[in-house]
């Protein structure tokens, strides 16, 4: 199923966990269509900006409860209602660049975000976590390491 013109649902719901049952609801696929649109502006702005036609990668997208209990992710989490999305990055320099864009891009909109967060794992690897709600977003903005 097509989210947008380059985001398939298969990339919000892939996991390393096949035996857990991870098939998002009708309000979770229109959730994660609302992440989609902000992603093909990222994807668009960091083209422009840098030449060339960089794909955003997602490592990470729709959790079922299930497979965010598996993954040890908090009850609360934004991945559950398919609010959330994982980005992958080349290294820091390229997830500050993501962050940025889509900083501006809420300002320029007038419309606040949930979470941005640039993470970084024990193994160097950088994501950036971006998740947007229907409503009641907060705006939390965090630089975590692993």
């Amino acid at each position: 199923m097509q989210l947008s013109q380059h985001f398939k649902l298969g990339e919000f719901t892939k996991s390393n966990h096949p035996e857990v049952y991870n098939i998002p609801s009708h309000v979770a696929i229109e959730n994660m269509k609302r992440i989609c649109g902000w992603l093909e502006e990222l994807r668009d702005r960091y083209n422009k900006q840098y030449g060339g036609n960089t794909p955003i990668i997602i490592n990470s997208g729709y959790r079922s409860p299930q497979l965010n209990k598996k993954v040890g992710g908090v009850s609360t989490s934004n991945h559950v209602t398919g609010c959330a999305v994982d980005i992958r990055c080349s290294g820091a320099e390229q997830a500050i660049d993501y962050a940025y864009i889509l900083k501006a891009y809420s300002k320029e909109i007038y419309q606040d975000f949930d979470e941005l967060f640039i993470e970084k794992n024990k193994y160097g690897c950088y994501w950036v976590h971006f998740a947007l709600r229907p409503s009641g977003n907060r705006r939390k903005i965090s630089i975590l390491n692993g």
